[in-house]
């Protein structure tokens, strides 16, 4: 299952029926989980983990040192976890000493052609990132956030779980979860209520939720006087008690 002409440095961890093409470079500090198939030509770096099941396509780049110019060489992470797909021509970075030293991944994602996730960022699961689009430093996406194609996000910026931003969107401030977000920078354009629909949320909990929306984006409230209403929701319902406590700990402010 690892062609010949791979090459795998010495001290690197390769699972059981783990498929490994030519001219892909993997390097000592590299632990690789069951069942994954790694396509011809792709580079991975370490210290980085790599889970089970994960397919990473030819021309990826995998757990590379980052871009930022404060970085100098410290040993920081990658953690990767299992199902999920990197197409051609993915960057994934390691972290920073500057945050936790870490960037992650959970599992079961989709990162289209040309993504980049760069340092000490967090990825969730479920989500899916389409052809082009990038995340800068420090960025928090949540489980089934779904970021169209070209778009980019600032560095610090919060996903929230449950999200659009549509293509070619420039994202400047956090997005709270079960919203649509698009436009530079992005804005508002109502909840991802058909996404909610398919996986599953109850109809009395997205009507909750599109209360808890107006609350904050339709009734011309600042967002201290929107969290009044929308605390009293969340009383009922978690999904509403998600929306308000990433408000809350928003440290950029949500996009208006």
């Amino acid at each position: 299952m690892i062609h010949e002409q791979a090459i795998i440095e010495p001290g690197a961890q390769i699972g059981e029926n783990v498929s490994i093409g030519p001219w892909t470079y993997i390097g000592k500090d590299v632990v690789i989980g069951d069942n994954c198939d790694i396509r011809s030509n792709v580079v991975i770096k370490g210290p980085t983990t790599i889970g089970k099941g994960n397919t990473i396509y030819q021309f990826a780049t995998i757990g590379e040192d980052c871009q930022d110019l404060k970085y100098a060489g410290e040993p920081t992470q990658l953690i990767i976890g299992d199902n999920n797909t990197f197409r051609e021509c993915c960057t994934i970075h390691r972290g920073t000493i500057q945050d936790n030293s870490l960037t992650q991944i959970g599992s079961n994602n989709l990162f289209m052609a040309y993504t980049h996730v760069a340092h000490d960022c967090m990825v969730g699961s479920n989500c899916i990132m389409a052809n082009n689009a990038s995340i800068a430093g420090h960025v928090h996406v949540g489980d089934w956030a779904i970021l169209g194609g070209m778009v980019g996000v600032h560095q610090f910026c919060h996903i929230g779980a449950h999200s659009f931003i549509a293509a070619n969107s420039l994202v400047l401030k956090d997005v709270p979860p079960f919203v649509m977000a698009s436009g530079h920078g992005a804005s508002p354009f109502g909840l991802n209520s058909e996404g909610l629909k398919r996986r599953g949320f109850a109809k009395e909990t997205i009507l909750a939720i599109r209360r808890a929306y107006k609350e904050v984006y339709r009734k011309g409230l600042n967002v201290d006087d929107a969290l009044v209403g929308v605390n009293e929701l969340a009383k009922d319902h978690e999904a509403v008690n998600d929306f308000a406590a990433f408000i809350k700990s928003s440290q950029r402010g949500i996009i208006r």
